[in-house]
């Protein structure tokens, strides 16, 4: 089969550019890439590279479809004018920034030497008039020993896919055409006809579900099951007893979409119930990782692949957003329920032994379906306390959580939590629970002073304030001259009992330093 792609490929020249992402910089000089840090050559199967000039409107979808198919997304931005970098910086690619606009032939070639100095075996080229949910087609094809692939109804599109050795040919002064490749360079050039019935949605090859817990969201709810992206698989929306036309509006999302799976709780039995119903579901339908968005819209979808990504990378079993990392990730956040956050942030963190984690009340997480079958999810608190019970549960079995850094959204939504009832019955909640964590974790499944050192330190510490009152009252009330003696009695006893404490914390923290983070 001998096919032509539209542009030949320009002789190799110097590019000005610098290539950014979180592992580390590559530059491309003389159209060769060298890594100085970073990823190792060879670290990476599959890359998905599109050229972008000015495509604001569309890089978000086309970054985002591409993802669930690719180790790696690169993005080569020729010179844009508008929000082209941003967006795609923001959602994870890698971005090379040409200074100038040096055509559709030149982001060509930082593809192919980009791709050459990661180390990707199959590299995928894209644009946004293409459909990321065909790149399953052309790997498949690749896969079976072609070198290049293309679609057989438009093989010039410049949609395609393409083998190391196509890699090495075109870098070796090859041109694009499929057709000089073929003939020159004796590379195998295959087309693949799209059609077919669309293969599952998955991210990086993982099947993800989202699960949103919904009560009374008629007016939002719409808005936060269009922003969910297309490579999530399943979608439990569950509506937890609504009086309004929330429940009809996921019937008719589910009715649509297979992809939406209606539940219904009646009567309301709290977010918690509604998100293990979820969880369950997920687990049943064998999914691999879930996620959880609620029905508000107050969760961007554009910051689902940070809390996916550290899962299917193995560095975690479970992830949750972190609105309280700075300032400026707070904006919107009303005073009152920043002053609540914080508190529950540290009764938590001594509740759960995550001693690294904040603001345990952002519910935007994702947990692995293997992490969920190790979890009792039926003896999880149902309320509005579950994520801070939730987190003590894993600490028990020992789940590594990580925290991901997700700015606060509000707009129309109002919270339904009372801070005022919330905060003395969730702290009633976790004081119950870390000492059901000290005894099953410190002392049933594994033997730990720690637990006698909190112990004693709850015992001594009031014992010595009690003792300091009770001093300064003979003193000032009774007039008794006791109050040295007394006094100091008191303090020491006090400041033993703070000590306990404090190593107590401190046994506790190098205990769990592997699972928090």
């Amino acid at each position: 089969m001998t096919t032509r792609t539209r542009t030949p490929a320009p002789p190799a020249r110097t590019v000005e550019m610098v290539v950014e992402d979180d592992e580390g910089t590559i530059l491309l000089v003389d159209g060769v890439a060298t890594r100085p840090k970073g990823e190792r050559a060879g670290s990476i199967r599959t890359l998905v590279a599109m050229p972008a000039y000015n495509e604001e409107a569309y890089i978000a979808k086309t970054v985002l479809g591409a993802r669930q198919h690719a180790d790696r997304v690169l993005v080569v931005d020729d010179g844009s004018q508008d929000e082209t970098v941003p967006i795609a910086e923001a959602l994870g690619a890698i971005v090379v920034r040409h200074t100038t606009n040096k055509g559709y032939g030149g982001a060509l070639q930082t593809i192919f030497a980009t791709a050459r100095e990661i180390g990707a075996e199959e590299l995928v080229i894209i644009d946004a008039r293409h459909d990321p949910a065909e790149i399953p087609r052309l790997l498949t094809e690749l896969r079976k020993g072609n070198d290049v692939v293309l679609p057989a109804a438009d093989p010039e599109s410049g949609f395609g896919a393409y083998g190391k050795r196509a890699i090495e040919a075109v870098l070796a002064g090859g041109a694009f055409d499929a057709g000089v490749l073929a003939a020159d360079h004796h590379l195998k050039v295959a087309g693949v006809r799209s059609g077919s019935p669309a293969a599952e949605p998955r991210y990086r090859g993982k099947r993800i579900a989202v699960v949103v817990p919904a009560y009374n969201e008629e007016d939002l709810i719409g808005e936060t099951l269009d922003g969910i992206p297309d490579y999530v698989a399943k979608i439990y929306v569950v509506d937890d007893g609504s009086a309004d036309m929330t429940g009809a509006i996921i019937d008719d999302y589910a009715h649509r979409d297979p992809r939406f799976v209606a539940i219904h709780h009646n009567p309301n039995r709290g977010v918690g119930a509604a998100i293990t119903t979820g969880y369950l579901q997920a687990v049943e339908d064998g999914m691999d990782i879930a996620a959880v968005m609620a029905g508000d819209n107050q969760m961007d979808a554009t910051y689902l692949p940070d809390l996916l990504d550290p899962i299917v990378d193995g560095r975690a079993d479970y992830t949750k957003g972190n609105r309280l990392i700075n300032q400026a990730y707070r904006k919107g956040m009303p005073p009152w329920r920043s002053f609540g956050n914080s508190l529950l942030t540290f009764l938590t963190k001594v509740a759960s032994g995550y001693w690294q984690m904040m603001d345990p009340q952002n519910g935007y997480t994702a947990v692995s379906i293997k992490t969920l079958k190790t979890l009792p999810l039926t003896e999880v608190y149902q309320g509005y306390g579950y994520c801070n019970h939730l987190l003590i549960w894993l600490n028990i079995c020992g789940c590594r959580v990580s925290d991901v850094a997700i700015p606060a959204r509000y707009g129309r939504e109002k919270s339904k939590i009372r801070y005022s009832t919330y905060i003395p019955r969730v702290s009633k909640l976790l004081l119950g629970n870390f000492l059901f964590r000290l005894k099953t974790k410190y002392i049933q499944m594994g033997f730990h002073p720690l637990a006698f050192f909190y112990a004693a330190g709850a015992v001594l510490t009031p014992i010595g304030m009690i003792g300091g009152l009770i001093a300064l009252w003979e003193k000032f009330v009774m007039g008794y001259p006791v109050l040295f003696v007394h006094g100091v009695l008191s303090l020491l006893v006090f400041m033993m009992g703070m000590q306990f404490l404090f190593f107590a914390m401190l046994f506790d923290m190098q205990a769990n330093s592997a699972v928090s983070h």
